[in-house]
């Protein structure tokens, strides 16, 4: 069986679909503290600068999810499903505009994805 770290809900795909149509091709980056606190920001492809230490999750909806190897360190032994709330956040993702900001709903892994997962 095939386990995942990453998620994301039904109407957070419908935002992300919207940026991607707004925007072309994107990618999520969690935030290590900065801003929102340890919150899924989106970007244009480009936008954000990504270098060896960060780590790829997956992809939601066609678009790849980092996170910084520090912070997965903390993250790693955790499911995390991505969504979507009212609010403005205090960061540069490119939601924010929208009135929405995006949310992390974690969740420990069981010890079946643990193993496979984290080996």
């Amino acid at each position: 069986m095939k386990y995942e770290r990453i998620a994301i809900t039904e109407r957070a795909k419908e935002i992300v679909e919207k940026l991607k149509e707004a925007h072309g091709d994107l990618i999520f980056h969690q935030s290590g503290g900065c801003c929102d606190g340890s919150a899924p920001m989106i970007f244009e492809e480009g936008d954000m600068y990504l270098d060896d230490s960060d780590v790829l999750l997956g992809q939601l909806v066609g678009v790849n999810y980092y996170m910084n190897q520090d912070q997965f360190e903390y993250w790693k032994h955790t499911h995390l499903t991505v969504d979507i709330t009212e609010g403005r956040g205090s960061s540069f993702s490119l939601e924010i505009p929208l009135g929405l900001r995006f949310i992390i709903q974690s969740r420990i892994l069981t010890e079946e994805e643990n193993a496979a997962l984290n080996p």
